[in-house]
């Protein structure tokens, strides 16, 4: 079964970045996914399952990924999965807490409940703390500056959650 708010958050991706960025985001992956425009084929953002935190993770993903990066397959990141050695563990942290942050706030804008991810069940309560404390730091910052996309984005995600709520 198709969780509705999953979709309807592919869907108002779509309106806001279909045409413009020529970049489809729908969910059923396995694993999520990002694959570039390559040629006449758009940009695809692949969702794991009907998971709408992992929808609005990987609209935030794409929302902060460059020209550069949004050429590549993965934005270009590497990705090692749990469990990881500390060192690891540190540079996902460094990675992901602005992508978490601004998922933070899409979550919010839609009223999906917002978690923190370490990825890794090898991860310290200690790290996955100090983690949490740098995301809640950093959506203080994102909120009152985000990109062009991000703003369109939340933007959306406000006004078609708002209404719906209404």
């Amino acid at each position: 079964m198709t969780d509705p708010i999953a979709s309807r958050i592919a869907q108002i991706f779509n309106e806001a970045f279909l045409e413009s960025h020529h970049t489809l985001m729908s969910g059923g992956g396995a694993e999520p996914l990002y694959e570039a425009a390559a040629g006449s084929t758009r940009a695809r953002i692949v969702f794991t399952r009907d998971y709408p935190a992992s929808a609005l993770h990987e609209a935030a993903h794409w929302c902060l990924a460059g020209l550069v990066r949004r050429r590549q397959r993965d934005y270009g990141y590497w990705y090692i999965p749990g469990p990881r050695d500390p060192q690891q563990r540190r540079a996902f942290f460094v990675a992901e807490a602005e992508v978490q942050a601004l998922e933070a706030i899409f979550a919010h804008a839609c009223g999906v409940r917002f978690v923190i991810s370490a990825d890794d069940f090898a991860a310290t309560p200690a790290e996955i703390d100090s983690f949490g404390r740098v995301v809640s730091e950093l959506i203080a910052v994102r909120r009152s500056r985000l990109r062009s996309r991000a703003r369109r984005f939340l933007d959306a995600l406000v006004l078609a959650f708002e209404h719906e709520r209404g």
